[in-house]
């Protein structure tokens, strides 16, 4: 099975440097509607046989602007465990703000979550976010489906499948995130090893 995974667009709090989880969102800024139109073009001649992305409007909405410019009809349908990872104390606050209070703290969640403390900031765990959503993956090895596409969100998709992929909780982060409306593609036999096709790719654009 090929799995293509996007992270939703571009948002009002990802433009104001806010950290957005999955207790928060806001709505994707009129230049990221027209990014993914692009990136729906870009996909339109794939047979999708499902769509599901995260219950979040952000990834909904993104999800639906992809959809709508397939030229194969696929079904779209929302799914919570591929929901953003919950940040507690940290939802909705400036990254910047936080980077003066928190340095270590913040430099850990953007590029080494075995150091990030979640229960400092009471955020949900690295274990339980990647694990609602690679049980979500991995039970798609029941579908007949050849290919799926997943709408998800940067913080949860990064660590989820580098997870998948065999990175160890140091490395999941090491080069930073997903980039907004960004395509990544993973090939899967049997639902226990993945092959990386492609990772953060934006060329389309």
């Amino acid at each position: 099975m090929k799995l293509y995974f996007v992270r939703h667009g571009r948002t009002l709090w990802n433009q104001e440097g806010r950290f957005q989880g999955a207790s928060g969102d806001s709505p994707l800024l009129e230049e990221s509607i027209q990014t993914l139109t692009k990136l729906g073009q870009y996909l339109k001649e794939i047979p999708f046989d499902q769509i599901y992305a995260s219950d979040l409007p952000r990834a909904r909405k993104s999800a639906e602007i992809i959809q709508s410019q397939l030229e194969t009809l696929c079904p779209l349908e929302s799914i919570p465990n591929i929901r953003e990872c919950q940040l507690g104390k940290l939802e909705g606050l400036k990254i910047a703000t936080l980077e003066a209070i928190y340095p270590k703290q913040i430099q850990a969640f953007r590029f080494n979550l075995a150091k990030f403390n979640t229960k400092m900031f009471g955020a949900e765990s690295l274990y339980s976010t990647t694990q609602r959503t690679i049980q979500f993956i991995k039970s798609l090895k029941e579908s007949d489906a050849e290919r799926i596409l997943i709408v998800g969100h940067g913080a949860n998709l990064t660590a989820s499948l580098r997870t998948l992929l065999g990175y160890k909780e140091p490395l999941l982060r090491k080069d930073g995130g997903l980039a907004n409306a960004s395509l990544t593609i993973l090939e899967t036999d049997d639902f226990e090893n993945f092959t990386l096709v492609v990772w953060n790719d934006t060329s389309y654009q």
